[in-house]
């Protein structure tokens, strides 16, 4: 069993103060990687934008008191080739950034243009874009490893998602667990702050990660989170932080030879393949309907039997305790797929 890794530090590098006050008490906290934003990209103009470069010299300090290793965001290749040149130990690439692939390949080419002692001294994590689009996440990571760079992970810091939601940023745990299997080898870490983006979530979405079996998490800390400039409703306090870290399962914990969980896992594999077995009949009596509907002249589509399906199925998931955003999602994908077979000649 082993600690996972841990990024902390402030949303945005404010001050002197601020920055070497916050690292001094999380690496009380047995924290190893002091994080912070110099550049903060704003939906909005006039909001705090970060001090940029004039934060280096606190990074530096920070690391030469502390002895943590820094991490900061780069967005663009001047930020890149300015911290690669001050020293910082590890960068990431956010969400925003990473939804854009003429973005990624600017910063793949400084990278390349890099000596090799300089590129291979930085790690560098991309985080997910704001979309749910693993393949857009996959092609980052693609052109950041192909610019020569080896200390690579990703970061899961949620997706925007349209409807109403508990969290800032909705995780979709499939596609980060997507992700593991198609890369095994790369490391994910989960940015609970981001996902949460209130305080009292951050530890829940943290364990789940942990349960999920993630390398890692980045989370923000301030030394007075109601006074900080950027993102101050999900930032934790060092000593809060200190308590989150352990109460966490360790990262990488092996099951083991465990028959009871063997056992149980044999049941899930039993019944997923009845699933299949339904989804197949299912699929089945679909194409049925498609001949008879293209025989006698009906439209595939037929809006009010879909409507009254989808509230009833709901409401029978709903009596058997099943979460109805996971019915509702699970009925469009069959919907989906029926309508494609019934097209088809």
């Amino acid at each position: 069993m082993t600690s996972p890794l841990v990024l902390a530090g402030p949303c945005s590098a404010e001050s002197r103060e601020q920055t070497v006050a916050t690292a001094e008490a999380l690496a009380a906290e047995g924290v190893r990687i002091f994080r912070a934003g110099l550049w903060k990209p704003r939906t909005k103009p006039g909001a705090f934008e970060g001090v940029g470069a004039a934060a280096l010299p606190w990074l530096a300090e920070v690391k030469e008191r502390t002895g943590m290793l820094t991490a900061t965001e780069v967005a663009t290749p001047e930020h890149l080739q300015t911290v690669a040149a001050a020293g910082v130990d590890a960068v990431w690439i956010g969400a925003r950034t990473s939804a854009n692939p003429f973005a990624v390949q600017e910063l793949a080419d400084c990278f390349a243009a890099m000596t090799p002692e300089r590129r291979q001294a930085l790690a560098v994590i991309v985080k997910n874009p704001v979309s749910p689009d693993l393949e857009l996440w996959v092609g980052a990571l693609e052109r950041i490893y192909s610019a020569g760079v080896r200390r690579l992970a990703a970061s899961l810091r949620g997706f925007s998602l349209y409807g109403e939601s508990r969290y800032r940023n909705a995780p979709v745990w499939r596609i980060p667990i997507e992700l593991h299997r198609r890369l095994p080898q790369l490391p994910v870490l989960c940015d609970p702050s981001h996902i949460a983006g209130r305080r009292d979530l951050v530890a829940p979405v943290a364990g789940q990660a942990m349960r999920l079996g993630f390398d890692g998490l980045m989370i923000e800390s301030h030394c007075a989170p109601s006074q900080a400039l950027s993102d101050a409703a999900q930032q934790l306090t060092p000593a809060d932080l200190g308590d989150l870290l352990r109460s966490l399962p360790a990262a990488g914990a092996a099951a083991g030879n465990n028959p009871q969980l063997d056992d149980m896992r044999a049941r899930i594999d039993a019944l997923d393949d009845e699933l299949i077995d339904v989804l197949s009949r299912r699929m089945a009596v679909s194409r049925e309907i498609g001949r008879f509907k293209r025989k006698h002249a009906m439209p595939v589509l037929q809006p009010d039997r879909y409507s009254e399906l989808m509230t009833l199925r709901r409401s029978r998931g709903r009596d058997a305790g099943l979460d109805d955003s996971f019915v509702a999602a699970i009925l469009e994908a069959i919907h989906e797929e029926s309508v494609r077979l019934q097209l088809k000649d």
